[in-house]
Parts: structure tokens; sequence; C-alpha cells
């Protein structure tokens, strides 16, 4: 008997900054035992907690039915650690670093004793010489002649270096000692915690969280790609800038490289921004300047793959500019896009040419004077920025708030002021399109910048001089193995 097919609605929010939030504001969503815990906290406290250090956990918070009884699960991911915040996880982190304090004097003391072994032994001819020397002198002190005394006091002072290796022994024993004392503290704490832990073993339960993180990952690789259904309350970042720019984070590079990058203004800059880390942007804080050979139009630049691709100011000119060698590795005139507010979105700056990353690769949406002002979207080849297909939308741009490419659709918004909802959706893959209606909160009044982020499944938007983020909600459908 074959297997239904099962409809997933999965909210794909796997970006590590709100796996933080969620995190701070459901604390123990999901205990060991299954139980849930309601929901808490603040906006103050999604800003402060948005992004995670390398070693925060994953996280799942819900798992139901709906009415029909169709499956519907709720990922927040991705994490490493579910017992980051267990105080006995930071007492057992404490006593590996002592452990491996011990460790390496231990090695300390071992290299040294080798050294100073190695060094009576070769000495050990030359004492039973002065040994013999000794043993006749007092026998027959009239043997000992000048010369004989002589040589006699050489072997002696050839000995000398012999006591400072005896206080090293000194020291090595003392040394042992206190190595001894940390060994009894330590059982000590392992005995207390061993205790408090009761029943569950810590390996068990880390193997247990490790099988999960596969059985997670799994699951993510089949929800990779869906149809927009939602989008989340707006999450502010920053404040920062003048009221038109854009930010954001590589759409491509490992989940590592955690660098974000700002341009303020929306025509003839040159100032690129480089932030170590999510934090780092929070704060204003440990960047690195950029400045372009050639000077921006629009805010619609995208980072992938370690190069920034953005529209040089009065041309339809797309150059890919390396960040790494801080040199322009490519540019290429996109024949027949206008430019200098030809044809840009309904807020104007010079948005002619938006570039755009995806899980499909590289996009350009602009418009021509052949399709009438309507929006034409072309995918390019990150490495020459040849246009590889083009598709003519049917939608005026000029009535268009901004746009963004997820899995292949261009999704329209019908505004850039407050009201605005996602109102238009092109799907190129069929080369269809329909009208839609998905309202979001445009907080500030005023976007200038929107796009989505692949790599964390988010919508990064400028909006008044605010920095915004938004969680996006994809459906799709997924068959059975038995299908």
């Amino acid at each position: 008997m074959s297997v239904p097919m099962l409809k997933i609605g999965a909210v794909l929010s796997t970006m590590a900054m709100v796996t933080n939030w969620m995190s701070q504001t459901l604390p123990s969503l999901v205990g060991l035992n299954g139980t849930a815990i309601s929901r808490g906290g603040s906006s103050e406290r999604i800003v402060s907690a948005l992004y995670p250090s390398p070693e925060e956990g994953w996280q799942i918070y819900s798992s139901a039915q709906d009415a029909d009884g169709k499956c519907i699960c709720t990922v927040v991911a991705p994490a490493q650690n579910m017992c980051n915040r267990d105080p006995r996880s930071r007492q057992l982190r404490q006593l590996m670093e002592k452990v491996q304090n011990i460790s390496q004097s231990m090695e300390v003391l071992d290299l040294r004793t080798y050294r100073d072994l190695q060094y009576v032994r070769n000495t050990e001819n030359l004492m039973k010489v002065v040994d013999g020397k000794l043993k006749v002198a007092s026998e027959n002190p009239r043997s000992l002649n000048p010369k004989g005394f002589q040589e006699l006091k050489d072997k002696v002072n050839q000995l000398l270096p012999l006591l400072p290796v005896l206080e090293q022994y000194k020291a090595d024993a003392k040394m042992i000692l206190r190595l001894r004392e940390e060994v009894r503290n330590l059982s000590l704490v392992l005995m207390a915690i061993q205790e408090e832990m009761g029943a569950y073993d810590y390996e068990e339960l880390r193997q247990r969280v490790l099988l999960l993180e596969t059985r997670l990952h799994s699951c993510m690789q089949k929800l990779g790609c869906g149809k927009l259904t939602g989008v989340s309350n707006p999450i502010t970042v920053r404040a920062s800038g003048s009221r038109f720019g854009s930010w954001m984070t590589d759409t491509m590079i490992p989940s590592s490289d955690n660098r974000v990058w700002s341009m303020d203004g929306y025509f003839k800059g040159r100032r690129v921004l480089e932030y170590r880390t999510m934090t780092d942007f929070m704060k204003g804080q440990n960047f690195v300047q950029h400045l372009l050979p050639h000077p921006w139009a629009g805010t619609g630049h995208v980072v992938y793959n370690g190069s920034l691709y953005y529209n040089k100011y009065q041309s339809n000119i797309i150059i890919k500019y390396h960040f790494r060698s801080r040199s322009v590795l490519v540019q290429r005139s996109l024949s027949g896009a206008g430019y200098n507010n030809t044809f840009p979105y309904s807020w104007g700056g010079s948005s002619d040419i938006d570039l755009m990353a995806d899980e499909n690769g590289l996009w350009a949406v602009y418009t021509t004077i052949p399709n009438a002002g309507n929006i034409v979207i072309s995918r390019l080849e990150p490495q020459s920025l040849e246009v590889l297909q083009t598709w003519d939308t049917g939608f005026p741009k000029r009535s268009a708030g901004e746009s963004f490419m997820i899995c292949g659709t261009l999704y329209v918004t019908n505004s850039h002021l407050a009201g605005a909802k996602i109102y238009f959706a092109y799907y190129t893959n069929t080369s269809s399109y329909e009208y839609t209606d998905i309202p979001f909160h445009n907080q500030y009044s005023h976007i200038s910048m929107m796009d989505y982020n692949p790599r964390e499944r988010v919508l990064y938007t400028w909006n008044n001089g605010h920095q915004v983020l938004y969680n996006v909600t994809l459906f799709q459908v997924i068959k059975t193995s038995e299908d």
C-alpha cells in the first residue's frame, strides 16, 4: 500500500542569530522529556541575543498537526550543543581545561627528567673515576702529588653542573605533589557532578544530540526550497547610516564566515565597510574599509562567494569586486538595461539594476525600453557575468517597491512605504506568474533595499536608516520514499 504524500509547511529560519534569539526568548522550549514551555522575552532581548557564539546549540520548538491531519513542522536551526547553558556543562569544560593543563605539565616534567637523566648517565663514568682517585688518596695520601691533585680538582669541577640538576629534581618533586593535589581535587569535583547528574550519562546525551543534528541536517536538505507563504515580524539589528543604503552577508560561502558588509547611500559611493561578525556590526566595531575603484549606483548590491557585485554609477555595467585581492575581477555591460533613474523602483534612488542571489545562483533584475519598463529577470554566470537566460515578467518596475529572489521565484512588493505587501510572484521554472497577498510590517516606513540570503534563509532590509531582518516561511510538498 502506497504511503500518501505528506504536505509539510516549514518555517525555514535556519540562521544562527534567529536560533539564539529563539533560545533566549523561548528558554528550554523542549526539555529532555519533550515538555513544551510557553514563550517569553522582549524586543530588547531579541536584538542583544540575535547572533550566537559558535558553541550555541540546535533548538526545536514545536511540532503539531493541523485540523486536516497534515504534518506541520516548525524548525529553528542550526546550533551545536543543547547542554551549553547547563552549569554542569560549564563545570565539565573547566575540568577539561584543568586536565589539559595537568597533561601539559606532565609532558614538561617528563621531558625535563628525561633530559636530566641523560646528563647523569653521561657523567656516570666521570663520577667513578673521581671516586677511585679519592679512595686511593685516602688510603695513601702521599700518592697525591700536585699534578694528581690538580687532575682531581678538574674532575670535581666537571661534576659541579650536577648541582643545579639535583635542584631541578627537587623542584620537580614539588611539582609532582601539586599535580597529585590537582588530580585529587578533580576526582572530588567529578564525583560531585556524577552524583548530581544521577542516571544521565553525559556521553550518551552528547551522542543523542549528534544523531539529532544529523537527522535535522537531512531534514533541512529536503526542505531546501519552497513557495513563500509568510514573512515574520521585523527584527531591528542596528540603526546606522543615512536613509538609504544596503547591508548583507555572503550568500554562498560556509556559515563559519560571519562577515557583514555595509554600503551607505545610493549613488556615487565607494566606501564599503567589512565587519568581522554580526555582533561587531551591531556594535559598530572591528571593521575594515574597502575603497571601490568605481562608484556604485542604487542599493541592489550582493556579496556572492567572496566578491561584491554592483552596478557602476551612471552606466549599465556590472562590476565584480573581489574582497580578498581588493581588485576588480570582471566588468560587463548588461545589454539594453536602463540606468540613472530610467527604470527605478518606486522610491527612485538609481535603483535601475538590482543584483541578487538565491539557491539557484546569481540574478539581475532590471528593465529595458523594448520591454516597455516591465521587470526583466536575467540569470548570470558568476565568473564572466554573461547572461544565461532571461524572462520578461510583464510587471511594471516603477510600480514595484522592491523585489527579491527565493528558489528561482521573483517576489515583488507593491510599495516601499508603510502598508506594503508582497504583491506579485514570477516563477522562472515555469515562466508563469501570480498575484499574491503576503503582508509584512514595514516598521520604519521607507524600504530602500530588500534582499534574500539563501544561506541564512532571511530577508535583509535597509529601512529608513535601520538595518532590519525578516524571517521567511516557505511551503513545499515532499514525497515519502515509498511514493
